[in-house]
Order: structure tokens, then sequence, then C-alpha cells
């Protein structure tokens, strides 16, 4: 039995183009006086460059600077920084991985659901991306990474806003809804954002990131959308689907206010993630069983799934099953129709 995932320690991955000024967040994290203790794993020290004098002492890849918090790190296998880490447990409120500019995020959040160890002992928290509001547009253009990047994101920082204009923010902001309507955004002039808003998020905690009602997405193309936001209201049998994409990248979302059938929807998911997982780029849900007063909360990456009861659903709470799929070229007609038949009739 792993331990229960409030034990675990929040780990935020923190992803974003070249230039896009996660550096400037990580020395805030690194010498802001936050009272935290954040472990913070850089793929080269020399990217950061850290102000010297913030540094108390240093052991090989371990940096501990005067705030509390330390820096480490990669230059070979994650999981061995990780484990390190781990040995120190209870000296950490969480860690923060930066991967670098050019990576796709999926193979550092698969570790958390990969080894066993990491994953006895540490959570995805959530997936940051820096994202700069000037360069971003041209950057989704020429740059695959950039779009997974953002694909991927539970909080989105959308930085340097001092640079652009309104209506080339507005157009920004669009490109990133079409890819992921589902993150929280924060804009930003030199990533000056609540240090609690991107880490120890809670993502697990769908409640705080998950906004499935994105009725912004449409506040600029003058169009009534009122009937997509209440089209599950009609016929509660398939929940309902809003579907919003990119040339390339779709985000997919299901919900139903009858509970499920969790005979048929776990081995449903698995299925699916078996088979589509290439495709799949995040996925997560709370969902409302059948017979269980427990919210059931999952996310995944590709193929990897992770889920939990989390907590008892309250009172007044609408009990409502919530999922998200966000990918390339995702067979929406499979997942609509695999969804509606873990729906009791």
């Amino acid at each position: 039995m792993s331990e229960p995932t409030h034990s675990k320690i929040p780990v935020t991955v923190l992803t974003g183009y070249l230039g896009a000024g996660k550096t400037t967040l990580l020395n805030r994290i690194l010498s802001e006086n936050h009272g935290k203790k954040y472990a913070v794993i850089v793929n080269e020290f020399g990217e950061i460059g850290i102000d010297n004098d913030l540094i108390i002492g240093a052991d090989e890849e371990v940096f501990e600077m005067n705030n509390g918090c330390v820096c480490c790190t990669v230059r070979g296998d994650l999981v061995r920084i990780l484990d390190g880490l781990m040995k120190r447990k209870g000296k950490f409120d969480a860690i923060i991985v930066e991967t670098t500019g050019l990576a796709d995020p999926a193979p550092v959040a698969q570790t958390f659901f990969v080894d066993e160890d990491v994953q006895a002992n540490a959570r995805l928290d959530a997936v940051v991306t820096v994202a700069d509001a000037k360069w971003l547009a041209d950057r989704l253009k020429d740059a695959p990474e950039a779009k997974n990047q953002i694909a991927f994101a539970d909080v989105i920082v959308l930085n340097k806003i001092d640079l652009v204009s309104k209506a080339e923010l507005a157009e920004v902001e669009a490109r990133i809804r079409a890819i992921n309507p589902y993150a929280k955004l924060h804009r930003t002039e030199r990533c000056a954002v609540a240090l609690s808003d991107v880490l120890e998020r809670g993502a697990f905690d769908l409640d705080r990131i998950l906004e499935i009602e994105p009725e912004f997405l449409h506040a600029d193309d003058g169009h009534d959308h009122d009937h997509a936001h209440h089209g599950h209201d009609h016929d509660h049998s398939h929940g309902g689907l809003k579907h919003y994409h990119d040339e390339d990248m779709q985000s997919l979302s299901l919900r139903s206010d009858v509970p499920l059938d969790p005979t048929v929807f776990m081995p449903w998911l698995q299925d699916l993630v078996a088979k589509e997982g290439q495709k799949i780029l995040r996925s997560k849900g709370i969902l409302s069983f059948r017979d269980d007063d427990d919210r059931y909360v999952f996310q995944g990456v590709h193929m990897m799934l992770e889920g939990d009861h989390q907590r008892k659903w309250k009172d007044d709470e609408k009990r409502e099953s919530r999922l998200v799929f966000i990918g390339r070229d995702l067979p929406e007609d499979l997942i609509r129709g695999g969804f509606a038949r873990c729906i009791p009739q």
C-alpha cells in the first residue's frame, strides 16, 4: 500500500521556452523570504546563474541557500537526485524540477508515475509553464516543444505582458486557450506572481485548477455560446462535451451527473490510455462512483495514470464526474462513446 497522497512531497515541474522567465522565477524561490523550504532541481547550475552571496554551503551538486532552500543540478539521472532528496525527507515543503527550455515536459512528469521509490514519497503537484507574451506566438509556429509545454500545463505564467499591446495579449491568450482551456493563467511582468499561485497548488484537487466552464474562451468571438455551457443539462446520459482545438492539439471535457459504474469505468480508462496514450498528453478527472461517498481523483501523463480516493463528497457539493483529456488527434468519438458506457442507464 503506497503512502496516502497528502503525505507525499508535492513536486512542481517548471517548464517554459528559453528566455521566457523561468530563471527569474527560480531565483525568487531561492532568494525570497517566503518561510518555506523548497528543493529546486535545475538542469545545469550555470543556466540559472545563482548569486553566490546567497549560497551558504555546497556539497558536490547540492547548494544550500540562506533562505533555507536548496538547489541541485541534474547532470544525469533525475531519479538519483530525487532519491538523494528523499533521504532528507521532512526537510522540504516541496520540490521544484526545472526542465530545459527545449524539452518536452512529459518524461520529467512521467518520472513521478514510474519509479516506485519516487512514487512512494513524492507526487506530481502541478506542471507550471512560463510563457513569453511577446514571442510565444512565434514559438508555437516553429517549436513543437513550446506547444507541448502549453498543453501540459496546470498553471501558465504568461510573462512579459508589459512588452505587448492589449490586442497582442488577447491574441496570445486565445492561442493558449485553443491548446489548453483548463490551465490557470496568470499574467505577469518579470514573473511577479505569488509563489502560492504556482507552488503547492494541489493540482490533484482539481477544484482549484480545473475550471471546466471556461466562459472567457468565448468572450471575443461575439457568438452566444450559452448552449455550450448548459448542453449537459438536457441529456445527462453522456455528459456535456466541450471541444477546443488548435490545428493539431485538442482538449475534450466530459461530465456526468449520474454516478459512474467503477467496474466499467476503471477498465475503460486503463484500456483507453494503454491504446491511445501516445495521443493523450494529459488526462485528469474528479469522479463520482455509484455507492461510494468518496471523490475519486486521477491524473495521467500519456499511458501513465495515478488515482486515489481523495475525500468525502460534501453535503452541499454537486456530485458530478468531470474529466479532461488534452492531446493530439484525440479519438473523440471513441472517448465519448466509452464514457457513455460507464454511466448506468
